[in-house]
Formats: structure tokens, C-alpha cells, sequence
């Protein structure tokens, strides 16, 4: 997992990763401290849905890779939650639950390990038993102890899972389950400039939380639209993924960077949630029509990695703080840390679709030649 000395995407998105191990892992150990340096608070307390976050990131590498190192740190990042879970898949959580499942997915493609799936669909299942329900129309709650509260952050994942399970079991009705949240969400939650509100019936008054204007429930609606487009071909859902992202790129950035969200180590990850799948709406419209809009929002993906590769650089190392257009700060998560290496992991992509875009158009030259 060595990057080379060009500074290719490629090559930086490798430096962001090896990041990770440098400033968080603790010893020679895959445990990662909460924070770098590692004296804020109690660094030991489990955060899960960091960590699901994380088996996604080296999920990210190998497939830009091909290393078989980085699907081990995978593995490695997936045990550590089942072990710091006392041995358990399951949280309070639907929403923590659905990014571990969503990242089990993928590890199953990776490694082709039937296992990985097994627990996916094992979260699957235990959400939808726990969770599912009628209140204020039939969607997700948040968390076990709160069935009546319904946001964004639950519904989103749930979406993006169902799709992707029913791609490989046709016989049980996760498509159909996908589509009644995200109808659910659309109906409730998003504005008709395509804003994403974060949830519905909080203290129990049907009220919605607009306080909360977070780029994470965006990027979900992102990438739940994404999908059901490439589930059914139905070009309203690749509408709505547009709208969504541009909205959220013009309402919550300055046109370079999305700005601190909040000090707490939650916070830290929205930013990444939103790169991750703007990265997957790109690699869709890369063929297709917005050509206005996808010129917008790939001209943001590069203004805000190469603010952040120009800030965060430490004496080689990438170490950023949670707002991109600044130098780096005294303390950070390592949330913080991931939604870099997402926003890096999702440059390095666009830079290899250029690259194959570049490559066919000289074939095509030298034909017609």
C-alpha cells in the first residue's frame, strides 16, 4: 500500500488512507483512538457507526486498487465492531445498523465471502422487525426507543440496502420496501427545491426538524435516488438526485467547500456522506444528459479536494480539520478524517473516468486517421 511519487488522485487518495493508521491507530494494533491527538475525552468510547464507515473507506481503495491489502483492513474494521458490539450485529440504532449492513454489501462483493451478506440481511431483517412502521405513514424510525420519530439519517440507508439486496434476491420484496421509503421521504421531508429536512415528529408534534440543515441527508437522497434509477430506469429519480445536489451545493457551501457542521465527532462524517454519493451520481451522469449540472457539480468536488489537499497536507500526511478552506487545526476526529479520504477516494474516480474519456477519444483519432 505504498503511493507512488506522482501526484495523481490516484496517488493522494492512498496518502488520505495511509492517514488513517497514522494519526488514529493506536499502536500496532487495527484499534483506532477517537481523536489525534488522543487525549480529548475518553477515546475508548465505541462509536459504530464511524467504524461501518471506515470498512466503506478500504472497501473504496481496494476497488480503486485491486490491493488485497486494503479489502483485509475491511475485514479488520468490520471484526472490530462485532467485538467492541460484545459480539453482536445489533444496536438500538436503525440507522448505525443500516450503514454496518450497507458496508457488508459491499464486503461480500469484495471478497465473495457469502457471510458478510448473511449479516447484511440478518440487519436487514432486525430493522425492518423493530423499526418498520405506520406512524405518519409507513417508514423507519430513527431508534428503538423513539418508533414515532422518523428522519432522513434511518430512511436513506434503508433505501440505498433495499436496492442494492434486491439485486441479488428477486424473490423477497426489498425493492418494494425501498420504494415506499423513499416515497415516504419525498412526501415528508424534502422541499420542492429538493432540500432534505433530517426528520419528522422528534417531540412527538408532527413537527419537522428544519433547524438541522446537514450535506449527510442530502447526500442520502443522493444516493437512494441513484439507485431506484438504476433499479427501475425511471429518469424521475435521476432528476431528483440532480436537484438535490446542486440545491445542496448552492445552500450549504460557499461554492469551494461545505463549512464546519458542528464540534462534535458526529458532525465530522456529514461532509463525507455527501462526496460518497455525489461520487455515485457523477459516475451515472458521466453518460447521460445535465450537462450544466454535472459541469457544476464536478467543478465542486475539485474545488473542495484541492482546497482540502492545499489545507490539510502535514508534512505529507493529510490531516484536515472539518472545514477544508483552512489550515489544520489543534483537534480531530477521525469522522473528520474519513469524510476526506471519501471526498479523495471520489477525485480519484472522476480522474479515471477523464482518463478513459481522454484514452477513447485518441483511439477514435487514430480509426478516423
Amino acid at each position: 500500500m505504498t503511493s507512488t511519487t506522482a501526484e495523481t488522485w490516484s496517488a493522494r487518495a492512498d496518502t488520505a488512507q495511509q492517514s488513517l493508521d497514522h494519526f488514529f491507530r493506536v499502536g500496532g494494533s487495527q484499534y483506532l483512538a477517537n481523536s489525534h491527538p488522543h487525549d480529548r475525552g475518553n477515546t475508548e468510547v465505541f462509536n459504530y457507526w464511524w467504524l461501518a464507515h471506515v470498512i466503506d473507506a478500504r472497501t473504496d481503495a481496494w476497488e480503486r486498487t485491486g490491493d488485497p491489502a486494503w479489502r483485509s483492513l475491511a475485514v479488520v474494521a468490520r471484526d472490530n465492531i462485532v467485538e467492541r458490539n460484545d459480539g453482536q450485529l445489533f444496536n438500538d440504532y436503525f440507522d448505525d445498523m443500516l450503514w454496518f449492513a450497507l458496508a457488508l454489501e459491499r464486503v461480500h462483493a469484495a471478497t465473495g465471502e457469502r457471510s458478510f451478506l448473511d449479516e447484511a440481511i440478518a440487519i436487514w431483517d432486525h430493522v425492518i422487525a423493530e423499526g418498520w412502521n405506520e406512524t405518519l405513514g409507513w417508514s423507519l424510525a430513527w431508534r428503538k426507543q423513539q418508533l414515532a420519530y422518523k428522519n432522513t439519517p434511518a430512511n436513506g440507508p434503508l433505501v440505498i440496502l433495499g436496492v442494492r439486496l434486491s439485486r441479488r434476491d428477486s424473490t423477497r420484496d426489498y425493492l418494494g420496501v425501498a420504494r415506499a421509503a423513499f416515497d415516504w421521504l419525498t412526501a415528508n421531508l424534502v422541499g420542492p427545491d429538493g432540500f432534505v429536512e433530517d426528520g419528522i415528529n422528534r417531540e412527538g408534534d408532527g413537527a419537522v426538524d428544519t433547524q438541522w440543515r446537514f450535506t449527510y441527508n442530502q447526500g442520502l437522497y443522493v444516493g437512494a435516488a441513484v439507485e431506484l434509477f438504476l433499479a427501475t430506469g425511471d429518469r424521475s429519480f435521476l432528476e431528483r438526485a440532480v436537484q438535490t445536489a446542486v440545491t445542496a451545493v448552492r445552500s450549504l457551501s460557499n461554492g469551494v467547500v461545505f463549512p464546519d457542521e458542528g464540534d462534535g465527532g458526529d458532525e465530522g462524517l456529514f461532509k463525507g456522506v455527501y462526496y460518497r454519493y455525489l461520487g455515485e451520481l457523477l459516475g451515472v451522469l458521466a453518460a447521460d444528459s445535465f450537462a450544466a449540472e454535472r459541469a457544476e457539480l464536478e467543478a465542486f468536488l475539485r474545488a473542495g479536494t484541492d482546497a482540502l489537499w492545499e489545507n490539510g497536507l502535514v508534512d505529507g500526511r493529510l490531516r484536515p480539520g472539518n472545514d477544508w478552506s483552512k489550515g489544520p487545526v489543534e483537534w480531530i476526529p477521525y469522522s473528520t478524517m474519513v469524510s476526506a479520504i471519501f471526498a479523495v477516494e471520489q477525485r480519484a474516480r472522476l480522474e479515471a473516468r477523464e482518463a478513459d474519456v481522454a484514452a477513447d477519444a485518441a483511439v477514435g483519432e487514430r480509426v478516423a486517421g
